[in-house]
């Protein structure tokens, strides 16, 4: 009888806990940020795989494909000191096991060894079982000093529209899914150039990762599914165009980062502080400021919270990892994305 009530109150406890998280979602769901979103054609342009890269007729959207020759991939016409960057996507269904979606920043292609990036990346799927997604903060060439973290999702990425955004600015960097915050990053001294400072392209590509994505490389991706098709639409680009050479703003910036700054999406309110919370309590499986293997020391930026330290083993992991809720039915200039494959997992 006594472990009997045991498993009613646990029960009893994860339904609040869902009802607490689906609650906060609700409530910071209800405004929608004031965005300006561009076509395709006004900020971007194809990166790779130039064929696979398909606009729809009012150019509001474009749609990139995967397929047994290639993947494919835009990237902005500019680059930016410090901006929002923000798309509605569409994750491709069914099986997508080793194929990778990336919406990105970074300068690679000008900054090879000292290159800085900020990350969405989603990792396929298993038949059954969601999609998984991580993000990863590099600066300066930091590679070798991941910061990345996974998670689940608390819908089906694959059957409707959900927006992603990324903000950075010269002191905080804020993770977005849909009008909720994932993850925050905050510049301190300690951090040095390990805080992205040169000027970042946007990129979108999707590509064959079959050597790391799913499971560690278990699961490979079955072209008998192709082509993979991820959608974006609603495209937002905001922040100062830069030189990436001479790393100077086209204009001055003082005027667009004041804008960054002050923008609804700059301020974690209250009810988004518990949004966060509780995504990251309900749906962050690896966080490298619990990795001690990895960081003896945390890095500088990372806020550990003891209570929440013992939730993790030290590789980082959950230490117990239950929540498997199914969904419902069913080159160089390649991605730089991909240096997160260095701690693949999956």
């Amino acid at each position: 009888m006594d472990r009997l009530r045991s498993s009613s109150s646990l029960c009893r406890s994860r339904a609040l806990s869902y009802l607490c998280f689906f609650l906060c979602i609700s409530c910071v769901a209800a405004t929608d940020f004031n965005v300006t979103t561009i076509r395709f054609d006004e900020g971007y342009s194809p990166l790779f795989g130039d064929s696979n890269v398909v606009r729809s007729s009012d150019g509001k959207s474009v749609h990139l494909l995967l397929d047994r020759y290639t993947g494919s991939g835009f990237i902005s016409s500019s680059l930016y000191n410090h901006g929002f960057f923000s798309a509605k996507i569409k994750l491709p269904a069914d099986y997508t096991a080793g194929v990778v979606v990336a919406f990105y920043t970074s300068n690679g292609d000008v900054f090879e060894k000292t290159h800085d990036e900020l990350d969405f990346e989603f990792l396929g799927n298993i038949h059954g079982k969601e999609w998984r997604f991580q993000t990863n903060v590099y600066g300066n060439g930091s590679t070798h000093r991941g910061r990345e973290e996974r998670y689940y999702l608390w819908f089906d990425p694959t059957r409707e529209f959900h927006r992603y955004s990324i903000l950075w600015t010269a002191n905080n960097i804020i993770f977005y899914v849909d009008d909720v915050p994932i993850r925050q990053v905050v510049r301190n001294d300690a951090m040095g150039g390990d805080y992205p400072s040169k000027p970042m392209s946007l990129y979108a590509t999707i590509w064959d990762a079959s050597n790391w994505a799913t499971s560690g490389g278990k699961y490979k991706v079955n072209y008998e599914y192709a082509p993979f098709v991820s959608h974006f639409s609603d495209l937002v680009l905001q922040g100062c165009p830069s030189d990436p050479i001479q790393q100077l703003p086209t204009g001055s910036c003082a005027e667009k980062d004041a804008e960054l700054e002050s923008a609804d999406y700059a301020v974690i309110t209250q009810e988004r502080r518990a949004a966060m919370k509780n995504f990251r309590q309900r749906y962050m499986y690896y966080s490298y400021c619990y990795d001690s293997l990895r960081y003896p020391v945390p890095p500088p930026e990372c806020v550990t919270v003891p209570a929440e330290r013992r939730r993790f083993k030290d590789t980082g992991r959950l230490k117990f990892d239950s929540h498997h809720h199914r969904h419902s039915k069913r080159p160089r200039r390649v991605p730089t994305g991909s240096a997160s494959n260095k701690q693949a997992e999956m």
